[in-house]
């Protein structure tokens, strides 16, 4: 069946945020007096607040109290000290300007917050191009669990099986596939072949991806 949708990942897929993100957490972290180390952020890296604060502090969640300050301070460091920084992946503009003159369906599925998404999408430089999205005001949970791929589906009227996701964490890999969606990785997100084996192909960034484009599953 002739695929008609691409959910798209930001962070980490179309601008390389993901090691701002996980400065963020320390920094937020800190300011409330939790030392939590880079090392053990970086690896969590693709799952939202709601997943992260709770696996590294149990006592706290992102929703309120302690965690959610920490949380909005994560967020307000994005997008007052880290987010003007951020740059694309190589080819990042490229692929989304051939997958929509191929007639794709394209939207976005992310954890962010639509300021947050803002801030992304100007930093990749695709502000002007995708105009579908999905952040984290439509899913109860963030990745690994499918609630966001399921809305971006929902939204953009895709059927799972005619829509591959493109994503670079195994938390999008396993969102996804919860969803029934498939994903094509990037090895922009720091995340090695391993992790990433439940991808049906792997890349090293959307420009390798765009140079085999004909002999890719975007193309099938």
């Amino acid at each position: 069946m002739a695929l008609s949708g691409v959910i798209l990942d930001v962070d980490g897929t179309l601008v390389l945020s993901n090691d701002a993100h996980a400065q963020a957490w320390v920094e937020a972290f800190t300011a409330y007096d939790y030392d939590i180390k880079f090392e053990q952020i970086r690896p969590l890296i693709g799952m939202g607040g709601d997943q992260v604060i709770p696996r590294l502090v149990p006592e706290l969640n992102g929703k309120d109290g302690t965690g959610k300050q920490v949380s909005d301070h994560r967020k307000e460091l994005i997008l007052t000290k880290f987010g003007s920084h951020l740059s694309p992946p190589k080819g990042a503009r490229d692929l989304v300007q051939k997958m929509q003159t191929e007639g794709l369906n394209l939207i976005i599925a992310s954890s962010a917050t639509e300021q947050e998404m803002d801030v992304l999408l100007k930093a990749a430089r695709v502000d002007d191009l995708l105009h579908q999205i999905t952040t984290s005001n439509d899913a109860k949970e963030s990745k690994p669990e499918p609630d966001i791929v399921e809305a971006a589906l929902n939204k953009a009227d895709l059927a799972a099986d005619r829509t591959v996701m493109l994503g670079d964490t195994p938390y999008d890999v396993e969102a996804a596939a919860k969803a029934g969606v498939s994903v094509i990785a990037f090895r922009t997100g720091g995340f090695s072949d391993e992790q990433l084996s439940g991808a049906i192909a792997i890349y090293d960034d959307p420009a390798d991806l765009l140079a085999q484009y004909d002999r890719s599953p975007l193309a099938a």
